[in-house]
C-alpha cells in the first residue's frame, strides 16, 4: 500500500477524543484504529508488536546492522505518532479527495501545482496525526522491503488522546527502550521543533443565588453575570488570536452556565516558565477578587499543569536536532526550526527520560475544517525519517 491509500484509510477511522469520558482511550473507534494498526504492523513485517489494554500501540524494526558508535554503542531511535483527532471538529465520516492546491482558496500559494488532500469541509481531515502514522509505517514497509539499506534497531509507538492533553499518561518509556526519539506530528514542511508551551488546564466554577427575577432586589447573584465580570479582567490582548511566536495567552475554551451556576474553562500557555506561573497566580488572584466582592466560595478554581516546555530536556542532547536538520537537508528540505505554539506527546516524555524533539508531518490548519495534507510533503516526512535510521551513528 503506497503512503497516499495508507493515509486515506486511516482517515476513514473516527478518532476524536474526548476529554469527559475519563476512560483511556477516551473513544471506542481509537481502539478500534489502533487494532487495525497493530494487525498492519504484523503484516508488514514489524516484530514485538504490543496493543495494550489503554490503546497504546509498540513495535520493533530490529537492527541489521552492527556498525557501532564512538561510544561502541549502536542507538536505538524511536518514531512516535497519535491516533486521535481533535474534538475541536468533527471527525466522523471523513470524506476525504484529492485536489490541485490552486483549486482550494485556503491553501497556501506555495503549493501552487501540487496535489494536495483535502475534506468536504464538514469534517477535519485527520492528517494530525494520522499523516505521521501513515509516514512512519510506509517508512518501516520500505525498509523491511530493503534489507540492503543497513541500519541500528528502531522502535515505534502510537498513542491515544493526545489531543486532550494524556498521551503519554500511560506510554511506558522504559518498555519503549529507545535513546531517544522523534514525534512526527508537526505542522508544514521542513518544521523541527524542541521548545513548546509550558501548559495547564483550569476550570473555575462560579455559584450564584437564583430568585424570581421580579423579587430579585438585593437577593439574586447571577453567576452568569459574575462569571463574565472575571473572564473580562483577563488582559484582552493575551489571547490566542492576538499573541504569536513566543507570546503566552489565556484561552477560554468553554462556558456552560445558568443563573446558579457557571462554568469556564481555560488553557494557559507560555513559552517562559516564570511568566507560565505568573499567569496561574494571576487566574487565583482573579478567583479570590470574585471572592472578597461576593462572598467566600462564589468563585472556585481548579488547576492541573499539563506538560512544560521540552527545550530544557533537548539542549544537553542537541545532537538528535542536528540529526534531524542533516536528514532533512539530505532529502532537498529546508529545516525550518521553530517554537511549538502547542505542546506533542514529546513534550512530556522528554521529562519522563526520552529525549523527543518533532519534525513536520505535513499537514496544515490543523483543528479545522479547512485542514489539508500536501502529498509532496508527507513523502517527504517519509524520506526525512529514513534519512535519520540510516544517518543515525
Amino acid at each position: 500500500m503506497n503512503i497516499v491509500d495508507r493515509f486515506l484509510k486511516y482517515v476513514s477511522f473516527c478518532t476524536t477524543s474526548d476529554e469527559n469520558t475519563n476512560l483511556t482511550p477516551s473513544t471506542p473507534g481509537q481502539m478500534e484504529f489502533a487494532r487495525y494498526l497493530a494487525d498492519e504492523l504484523r503484516e508488514i513485517g514489524m516484530q514485538d508488536v504490543s496493543l495494550d489494554q489503554n490503546g497504546y500501540i509498540m513495535a520493533t524494526l530490529p537492527a541489521n546492522s552492527q556498525e557501532l558508535t564512538a561510544n561502541g554503542q549502536q542507538p536505538t531511535i524511536g518514531f512516535i505518532a497519535h491516533m486521535d483527532t481533535s474534538p475541536d471538529v468533527s471527525g466522523k465520516h471523513v470524506k476525504a479527495s484529492i485536489v490541485k492546491a490552486e483549486e482550494r482558496e485556503f491553501i497556501d500559494a506555495a503549493y501552487a501545482g501540487q496535489d494536495v488532500i483535502v475534506t468536504d469541509q464538514t469534517t477535519l481531515l485527520g492528517a494530525d496525526d494520522k499523516a505521521g502514522i501513515a509516514e512512519i509505517v510506509t517508512a518501516m514497509e520500505y525498509l523491511i522491503q530493503h534489507p540492503e539499506i543497513k541500519h541500528g534497531k528502531v522502535r515505534i509507538g502510537f498513542t491515544p488522546d493526545e489531543e486532550i492533553g494524556q498521551g503519554a499518561d500511560h506510554f511506558d518509556v522504559s518498555a519503549f527502550g529507545c535513546d531517544f526519539a522523534y514525534t512526527m506530528d508537526g505542522g508544514a514542511i521542513g518544521e523541527l521543533e524542541f521548545e513548546n508551551f509550558n501548559a495547564a488546564y483550569c476550570k473555575i466554577h462560579v455559584h450564584g443565588v437564583n430568585v424570581h427575577p421580579g423579587s430579585a432586589y438585593h437577593k439574586m447573584q447571577n453567576s452568569m453575570r459574575i462569571a463574565y465580570q472575571l473572564a473580562v479582567m483577563l488582559p484582552r490582548w493575551e489571547t490566542p488570536e492576538h499573541t504569536q511566536g513566543y507570546e503566552g495567552f489565556y484561552h477560554l475554551i468553554g462556558m456552560n452556565g445558568t443563573v446558579e451556576e457557571t462554568t469556564l474553562s481555560y488553557i494557559i500557555r507560555d513559552h517562559d516558565r516564570a511568566r507560565f506561573e505568573s499567569r496561574k497566580r494571576e487566574l487565583e488572584h482573579l478567583v479570590r477578587k470574585v471572592n472578597r466582592e461576593y462572598g467566600e466560595g462564589t468563585a472556585e478554581i481548579e488547576m492541573r499543569d499539563q506538560y512544560y516546555n521540552m527545550r530544557e530536556k533537548i539542549e544537553p542532547v542537541m545532537h538528535i536536532i542536528d540529526l534531524a536538520k542533516q536528514a532533512m537537508e539530505a532529502v532537498g528540505v529546508t529545516p525550518v526550526v521553530k517554537p511549538i505554539r502547542g505542546g506533542t506527546d514529546g513534550a512530556r516524555l522528554s521529562f519522563e527520560g526520552l529525549p523527543c524533539p518533532n519534525i513536520f508531518a505535513g499537514g496544515e490548519n490543523f483543528h479545522s475544517r479547512y485542514e489539508y495534507l500536501p502529498i509532496p510533503s508527507m513523502q517527504k516526512a517519509c524520506e526525512v525519517i529514513l534519512q535519520i535510521i540510516q544517518m543515525a551513528k
